[in-house]
């Protein structure tokens, strides 16, 4: 036993050898290697292949019919295998037929691949975003995108399986084994030089009848000319007018002459002009003048305006805000119909940016000068509610097109505003009086009460210290709610004015409905505003009765007058 006390004896590297030596013929044999071997013996479910090593390898037979070997299964024959493992648990040699052939056909197409060389393959089967294809000769699988299946997208490739064909090697994936191939490439590098000779035949200039319409998207729309040749006209040489959606214009399958304005032979691309066949209208806007009127033709209808042409491709557009003076977000699909004729006036005209502004509603009377001239401000007119919201009502002005604003402060002199808005409802006929006019800014400003009698005019002919007559509506901490007889008014009577003496100046004395006298302690005509005080109407009262019988110390000339003072004053002497 001493021969294994130390790997490093000349005899225990013998040993190691002799044991090499019986676990394999073959010391070349490695694992992940391709190997070959003959087949010895085939039973009913497998095939036995002598690869060189102590053991022969097993194979399954489905495994080599789905590869396509199934000619091999015969004693003799020769395939080709990957050696996995040289022996797994059991002791068995581990091979594989379909990773061979695999490995064999990465092997091939990568040499393909970086040759830049076309393989044969076939169609097998769909997938998502293109189809599997099939090595003729290895059986390997590739990918093929749905984008490189046709020069032109297909909607059913069915007629294309199972049929060889040529494919270029567009990527190859190392580290995955996955390689993605393109049909399209091949279809088109045939037909590249015959591209190029066909572009030779035009010019910059030539004119293309009746090409056909073949897509439309949202840059340009391609066209076919005689078959041989795609063309692209750029949105921007569709038409001299404005054109918003292709769609609307172009559709497959119409036919248009076109114009050649650019050929690129290196990108074999021709560049069209449908707008060029016709000259520039724009030229002719000289014949036009700034604040003239004209008669125009409504071609198109959008949410922001209208398109109209003054003559044929001479466009103009019309903005929402130009269409009324009265009505601010004016549906135009609502107020016009294509191709019917209306006024406009030119209000700017833009050589640089080749554009033309117009107005419609300047070829109108505007609403608010003729309601300035007609029913100026202090007017009364008569309305309809036209709407309402949180704090006013829009009152349409019965003989114009426009919603004057009346704002609830506006609707009643004394009710709270809030309580009178909510009186009025849509429909409702009242009659308003006109308290501004905005010519420049389209805004008219109405008034309720100001057509109603208004009960501050009870203190027109009064001023401050006169004294009134008021009946007590209601007392509570804060003074006295009180209203002057011949006025429908209520006003505050404070707590401090309540009387000369403060233990007197409790307003629970009044329960309410009692007649009293006060007097104007403030009055401001022009801001609205009164004060009523009854410790006012008292001071008045108390220096009217001392000019009239004489100073407040005036007893003190009676006989007696000083007696009590007097007697203070001994009082103080004795202490």
């Amino acid at each position: 036993m001493e021969i294994f006390k130390s790997a490093k004896t000349e005899a225990s590297k013998e040993f190691e050898k002799l044991l090499d030596t019986q676990f394999t013929k073959n010391q070349s044999l490695v694992e992940g290697k391709i190997i070959e071997g003959v087949v010895t013996k085939v039973t009913e479910k497998f095939a036995f292949l002598d690869c060189g090593l102590k053991s022969e390898a097993i194979l399954d037979i489905n495994e080599l019919k789905t590869i396509g070997l199934e000619k091999k299964i015969k004693v003799g024959e020769k395939i080709q295998v990957l050696l996995e493992r040289l022996e797994d648990r059991e002791g068995n040699v581990v091979v594989s037929a379909s990773k061979a052939q695999k490995i064999k056909g990465w092997n091939i197409l990568l040499e393909c691949y970086e040759k830049n060389e076309p393989i044969t393959a076939r169609f097998i089967s769909r997938t998502k975003g293109g189809a599997i294809c099939e090595h003729i000769d290895t059986g390997f699988l590739m990918f093929c995108p749905g984008s490189q299946i046709h020069t032109t997208p297909l909607k059913d490739i069915t007629e294309l399986f199972n049929e060889p064909q040529k494919f270029a090697i567009i990527k190859a994936d190392k580290a995955r084994g996955n390689l993605c191939v393109s049909r399209r490439q091949i279809l088109e590098s045939g037909k590249k030089e015959d591209k190029a000779k066909i572009i030779e035949k035009y010019k910059v200039g030539s004119i293309l009848k009746d090409a056909i319409c073949k897509g439309v998207g949202s840059f340009g729309v391609f066209f076919n000319v005689n078959n041989e040749l795609d063309v692209l006209v750029h949105q921007s040489e569709v038409s001299y007018s404005r054109v918003n959606d292709l769609q609307d214009v172009f559709s497959v399958g119409d036919k248009s002459d076109l114009k050649v304005i650019s050929i690129d032979k290196e990108k074999m691309q021709v560049g069209c002009s449908i707008k060029q066949l016709s000259p520039d209208p724009f030229e002719k806007i000289s014949n036009y003048e700034l604040n003239k009127k004209y008669e125009a033709k409504v071609i198109k209808l959008m949410e922001f305006g209208i398109f109209v042409e003054l003559e044929p491709n001479l466009t103009c557009l019309l903005h929402s805000s130009q269409i009324s003076w009265s009505k601010k977000n004016v549906n135009p699909k609502k107020a016009f119909k294509v191709g019917s004729m209306i006024p406009v006036i030119i209000t700017e005209i833009d050589n640089e940016k080749r554009r033309i502004a117009v107005s419609h509603r300047l070829t109108l009377d505007n609403p608010f000068k003729v309601l300035a001239d007609k029913s100026p401000v202090g007017s009364t007119i008569e309305g309809i509610v036209e709407s309402s919201n949180d704090y006013a009502i829009y009152v349409k002005l019965n003989g114009y097109d426009i919603s004057g604003f009346l704002h609830c402060n506006d609707l009643h002199y004394t009710n709270d505003p809030e309580t009178e808005l909510k009186k009025y409802k849509i429909g409702d006929k009242i009659k308003v009086k006109i308290l501004e006019i905005k010519e420049d800014q389209q805004k008219v400003r109405v008034g309720l009460k100001q057509t109603q009698k208004d009960p501050f005019d009870y203190f027109k002919d009064k001023k401050i210290n006169d004294t009134i007559t008021v009946k007590i509506i209601s007392s509570d901490n804060k003074g006295l709610v009180v209203q002057p007889e011949g006025c429908e008014m209520n006003v505050l009577i404070k707590k401090s004015q309540i009387a000369v003496n403060a233990s007197d100046a409790r307003p629970s004395r009044f329960v309410g409905g009692e007649r009293i006298d006060s007097a104007i302690a403030e009055l401001n005509l022009e801001k609205r505003k009164v004060s009523l005080s009854i410790k006012l109407l008292e001071e008045i009262q108390k220096k009217e009765a001392l000019d009239k019988y004489g100073a407040e110390g005036s007893g003190k000339n009676l006989p007696f007058s000083t007696l009590s003072d007097k007697l203070k004053k001994k009082d103080k002497e004795k202490k």
